[in-house]
């Protein structure tokens, strides 16, 4: 597996042609802008970044498909619509600091990292926080931070942040993020409990006040909390 990720990734550097750019862009164009994705930094997001990099090497040949994936410990890498949805609603821009939690195998880190300045991402797991950070090092991301923590209590040193992306559903907000929420920025967290269908929701901070809505439907994997 280290051998033809490493050689996946010589090809890429060395502009070779990606045996996966067709399939990543069926994935954009059937899978995500169908269903009403169209902010173009995001399009263009998903169709740079190899997914099949962050799947299991037995779970490559489904990388593209539509849907999540395990990567172990009980942990998921999410649908692609979703990944993209979530990062749309965030407004994502060139200027912003976006901090995330639940790193996972890097992947959403990754798509973040393609359109704004900086990524703090925080994973409580830490056989996952090694494997994803050695993978985006690997990959070359110099604007993102990998911290091997509870999401929690988020990255406070770092903060006040434009955005926040919780990959991991939680039964309620954490106070600690919304703390940590830059005035006028916004919030993306799945909110209900881990085992049935819980509420993506859209946190906003407007002069002082929080603002929430529920967008859709969703099943994430629970929030992992420290002992």
């Amino acid at each position: 597996m280290r051998t033809k990720f490493i050689t996946i990734i010589i090809f890429l550097l060395l502009g070779f042609d990606d045996p996966y750019k067709s399939s990543r862009e069926k994935m954009v164009n059937l899978q995500i802008r169908a269903r009403g994705v169209k902010n173009e930094f995001v399009l263009d997001a998903m169709r740079k970044v190899p997914r099949h990099l962050y799947v299991p090497k037995s779970r490559i040949s489904e990388a593209y498909n539509d849907g999540p994936l395990p990567i172990g410990y009980g942990q998921t890498i999410s649908q692609p619509f979703i990944v993209a949805y979530m990062t749309e609603v965030i407004e994502p821009e060139k200027c912003k600091k976006v901090l995330e939690i639940g790193t996972g195998s890097g992947y959403q880190a990754a798509v973040l990292a393609e359109i704004v300045d900086s990524v703090f991402t925080i994973e409580i797991i830490t056989e996952l926080y090694k494997e994803g950070k050695e993978r985006l090092e690997k990959l070359g991301y110099k604007n993102i931070k990998v911290k091997n923590a509870d999401g929690y209590f988020g990255w406070k040193e770092h903060s006040p942040f434009d955005a926040i992306v919780v990959t991991a559903a939680a039964e309620f907000v954490p106070p600690p993020l919304i703390e940590q929420l830059k005035e006028g920025g916004k919030m993306v967290i799945p909110v209900g409990s881990p085992f049935y269908t819980q509420n993506l929701v859209l946190i906003e901070k407007k002069d002082g006040k929080i603002y929430s809505r529920n967008l859709i439907p969703v099943r994430f994997v629970p929030f992992v909390r420290g002992k």
